[in-house]
């Protein structure tokens, strides 16, 4: 096993349409984002390879495997547990599952941390643990007319030179207009891939909250490793398991005609009667 300044990931993350990969080696950080989706499944193991030859890392000398878990696209979930499964056995390494709208909230804070280092010098990973005060609501589209989402709220913690992520309400997936607002105070943002979709339609309480288009990306899952790794969170090759939150693929006939017909209500307006 490497040592913690020279920790080594492989991190990759299929839950949505886009398909993100990335290798570290200690700071050097490698990235790369491809089609997701149904290509996912071909394109994922040949990308994989030729990333960890390129950074000159052998698949076994990595700490471990870090991939989304979910919630997301069932057939990407299933297909990032299969590869971290088979490459993680193969090479007798650990796993790291992380949970995809955990990636969100990080890459927000991250995004939101470049921006406000605009006008500054760079500053190492480690020395970058800001917005102490933020709290993200993260929103995946789960298709279906429904939405994926959680909050979390940022802690630094000096005394291990890194930060963490802590559950500020629990992971859900519901329509637009009944997702749990969290407490508005620390600073709250959301973030995001559900907006073009159904920004209209989330709760009044949160009109007036930044947002911020966001996906659960490689970066940002090698960026929440150490802190995950350092909390023991890491687990054998065969515990490789995606998060779903719900055990349906897609509506039926009949839930998409009523669906449909609601919607036609809706822009029509109530009935009137007739003289």
């Amino acid at each position: 096993m490497s040592a913690a300044s020279e920790r080594r990931w492989l991190a990759f993350d299929t839950s949505t349409d886009v398909l993100s990969l990335g290798v570290a080696r200690g700071d050097l950080v490698w990235t790369q984002t491809l089609p997701g989706g149904a290509q996912a499944s071909s394109n994922l193991i040949p990308a994989v390879l030729a990333m960890l030859t390129e950074a000159e890392m052998p698949l076994a000398s990595l700490d471990a495997i870090v991939f989304g878990r979910g919630p997301g696209s069932f057939t990407g979930l299933r297909t990032a547990c299969a590869v971290a499964q088979g490459l993680a056995f193969g090479v007798n390494v650990p796993v790291l599952p992380v949970d995809t709208l955990m990636a969100v909230a990080e890459e927000a804070r991250w995004a939101r941390l470049q921006a406000g280092l605009s006008d500054t010098e760079p500053q190492s990973p480690t020395d970058m643990a800001e917005f102490n005060e933020l709290t993200v609501l993260s929103l995946l589209d789960a298709r279906m007319d429904e939405v994926y989402s959680a909050a979390y709220t940022w802690q630094r913690l000096p005394e291990q030179h890194l930060g963490q992520w802590r559950e500020a309400s629990p992971l859900q997936v519901s329509a637009p207009e009944k997702i749990q607002v969290p407490p508005m105070d620390p600073v709250l943002c959301l973030a995001g891939n559900a907006f073009a979709a159904y920004g209209e339609r989330l709760p009044l309480a949160l009109a007036h909250a930044p947002r911020c288009e966001a996906l659960p990306t490689a970066s940002a899952l090698l960026r929440l490793a150490p802190a995950l790794w350092a909390q023991g969170l890491a687990v054998p090759a065969e515990q490789a398991m995606p998060l779903y939150i719900r055990d349906k693929v897609a509506n039926t006939t009949a839930e998409r005609e009523a669906m449909k017909a609601l919607a036609l209500q809706s822009h029509q307006g109530p009935a009137t009667a007739q003289p």
